[in-house]
């Protein structure tokens, strides 16, 4: 099963490399806000771009804002306020022993939003930071405008059988010294629980959840989902996702469905975050 991971680890080292380059070519932006919010015995890093109306983004397992949204943040921001946090234990955000869950995080989303005074907001989760979306949409209904899920599942049959037994055999090792340790060392307040951080997420990983197909069917708000054709996901799921939110009808013998699906060709889970024209044409498309 590690195989799988050696293959993701030259892409991650790609994906890496990528928005470093774009560093160098003036693309990284400051923020005009950034800070801590207090959330439930433990407090959460946020950062603000641009101005207008705000969308949040919550990145994937392991990552940092910079590693996941370096490339989107610039242009997202020319339009929209973005908010970009980063999730228990991860960049900016100190480890804590809470109990990772996804409505426990969700609810680290809802306080930002308070703390920054945002009613509502579009949310755009990627991966891990996906699966924490859909649950914000399903507790927080009245805080959200539109629904972002990039390469994400809200139940572990979501992803193909191969993917979920190479979350089990996960192993903290094998993300030691790669890109994810760099950029976390780079921003972390304390670099020594980046081992803690990989055991407490690999836990999590390893544990099978659902969010529930009902409540994915009540999600009112107009979903976006974006999906590599090779990303791990289990494309029969994902079409039964997309049917629950209203989707896979017949346009020409009934009203367009408010929620999108879009399968980008020739991508992985990993690549995928690479497409940034592209992800930005259905983003431009579908927000506006």
């Amino acid at each position: 099963m590690k195989n799988l991971f050696k293959f993701l680890t030259p892409l991650l080292i790609v994906l890496f490399m990528m928005l470093t380059v774009s560093e160098f070519y003036g693309q990284k932006l400051t923020p005009s806000g950034s800070g801590y919010v207090p959330v439930n015995n433990t407090k959460v890093y946020y950062e603000v771009y641009g101005e207008g109306k705000p969308i949040v983004l919550l990145h994937g397992a392991f990552m940092t804002i910079d590693m996941n949204w370096g490339q989107l943040i610039p242009e997202l921001s020319k339009t929209r306020k973005v908010i970009a946090l980063e999730l228990q234990g991860h960049g900016h955000t100190p480890f804590s022993e809470r109990k990772l869950a996804h409505t426990t995080l969700a609810g680290d989303v809802a306080k930002v939003m308070d703390y920054l005074k945002i009613e509502k907001a579009d949310v755009l989760g990627y991966s891990f930071g996906g699966a924490v979306a859909y649950q914000f949409a399903i507790q927080s209904p009245e805080r959200l405008n539109k629904l972002v899920i990039i390469s994400a599942t809200y139940k572990s049959t979501g992803w193909l059988p191969e993917v979920r037994n190479a979350f089990k055999a996960m192993k903290p090792d094998l993300f030691m010294n790669s890109p994810m340790q760099e950029a976390y060392n780079a921003v972390a307040p304390d670099k020594t629980k980046w081992t803690k951080l990989l055991e407490q997420m690999i836990a999590s990983a390893g544990q099978p959840f659902d969010l529930g197909d009902s409540n994915i069917s009540k999600i009112s708000a107009p979903v976006l989902i974006i999906s590599g054709d090779n990303d791990g996901l289990d494309k029969t799921e994902l079409a039964k996702t997309y049917t629950l939110l209203g989707g896979g009808v017949s346009a020409d013998m009934a009203p367009m469905p408010k929620s999108q699906l879009a399968i980008v060709p020739g991508q992985g889970h990993v690549s995928l975050m690479m497409q940034t024209a592209t992800i930005l044409s259905y983003l431009n498309g579908f927000l506006k």
